[in-house]
């Protein structure tokens, strides 16, 4: 079985790995020239996500490249530290940098024969009685037996085999910027957060404290153009133009950086991930936003599914794609419920509310049941059973 996977994230690299082991031809097709350095944390949490990630073999990799980061503390226009959020209320089991999973699953991919071209992407797709042909940016036109679309919230294999990216992304009303800056503030692997109203700046300590990530959360129906960084640059310029703390000093970091990030808070409702020989994964399908903390879980759990359910069929792909959403849709839909209120609560509008939840951030780590929120977010993470494979060692 010859698989084209477009995009070299988590849910691509991950796919990868299971269906090479299984003996499919893999070629991974990425538009970025190399592995993506930078990006944010992300994390794995419960039983089902650190199962794959231990039978692929890289859990130890990645527990011993883990953030190791420490509680969160939300401070006032000042800088004063007026609430604690430890780590065991929000963060997983484990936390990596995105670019250094990426590392951790290329050094297991590369190695085993999985063809990565970089510099690449998908241009169109045209279906043919048994295969599918792709045509490139650049390499010439092949031909795959299956086309597995692993790009993301902006899918170009979604928009080919699928339809327009408005019919099936559904933003929650707020944009992220993540860019890196200098640790100016001495953090020692934790982080500051100051919110004000219909704004949220956090700073976190990042590659063990040799530097740090400003993450800014701010409203905005709006959907900026991602390939020019100097517009993105401006819209969050003017969005935090007067908010207080540290806000100036990040703004100017911000003004110099190659390396921003700035997209919706959004989710990925589709009726169907297959289409032929064509189907999705990961957050291409079902993003479920990056404030649900699932995301990155989803894709490994998806992969895993989707390449045990394919090699399984054999030659009837239809019936393996059928198999990996029957599986999947449950859980994937039940990490986007958990993480749609999530946006409100994150930068809440009008300065009442906000008012209300800097008081109730107070008292969060006091109250006799805190320890609700990180088990809601544990229930939701290990709402799935893992199929057993005996070609995967499972």
């Amino acid at each position: 079985m010859h698989v084209l996977i477009s995009g070299a994230g988590v849910a691509g690299q991950a796919l990868a790995y299971w269906l090479n082991r299984g003996g499919a031809a893999v070629t991974v097709v990425e538009r970025a020239p190399a592995l993506r350095e930078g990006g944010h944390a992300v994390d794995f949490r419960g039983a089902a996500h650190l199962d794959v990630l231990r039978r692929m073999g890289a859990l130890e990799e990645i527990e011993r490249r883990r953030t190791g980061m420490g509680a969160m503390y939300y401070v006032n226009a000042a800088g004063r530290r007026v609430s604690r959020m430890p780590a065991d209320l929000f963060a997983g089991d484990v936390e990596i940098l995105r670019s250094d999973l990426a590392k951790v699953f290329y050094e297991l991919t590369a190695p085993a024969g999985v063809e990565y071209r970089f510099g690449d992407s998908v241009r169109a797709l045209r279906e043919e009685p048994g295969g599918v042909a792709v045509a490139f940016e650049h390499a010439p036109q092949a031909r795959y037996d299956l086309v597995i679309g692993a790009d993301g919230l902006h899918s170009a294999v979604r928009a080919l085999a699928f339809g327009p990216e408005e019919d099936y992304v559904h933003h929650l009303g707020l944009h992220c910027a993540i860019f890196p800056v200098e640790n100016f503030l001495g953090l020692d692997h934790t982080a500051e957060a100051y919110r004000t109203t219909s704004r949220v700046v956090i700073v976190t300590s990042a590659n063990h404290n040799a530097e740090a990530r400003a993450q800014l959360f701010f409203p905005s129906p709006k959907v900026y153009d991602r390939r020019d960084l100097d517009a993105q640059r401006r819209a969050v310029a003017e969005a935090f133009a007067g908010v207080g703390w540290h806000t100036p000093r990040l703004l100017d970091a911000l003004r110099a950086t190659p390396e921003l990030y700035l997209d919706s808070v959004a989710q990925v409702r589709m009726p169907r991930w297959s289409a032929g020989r064509v189907a999705l994964l990961g957050d291409a399908a079902y993003s479920p936003c990056l404030l649900s903390g699932m995301g990155s879980g989803l894709a490994v759990v998806g992969a895993y599914v989707l390449a045990g359910e394919l090699l399984r069929a054999g030659a009837d792909h239809a019936a393996g794609f059928s198999a990996y959403e029957r599986i999947m849709r449950p859980y994937a839909e039940g990490a986007q419920r958990g993480a749609e209120g999530n946006a409100a609560m994150m930068v809440p509008q009008g300065r009442l509310l906000t008012a209300f939840l800097n008081q109730y951030i107070k008292l969060v780590p006091y109250l006799p049941g805190k320890q609700m929120i990180a088990n809601a977010a544990r229930r939701t993470a290990e709402a799935v059973e893992l199929p057993a494979y005996a070609w995967a060692g499972s």
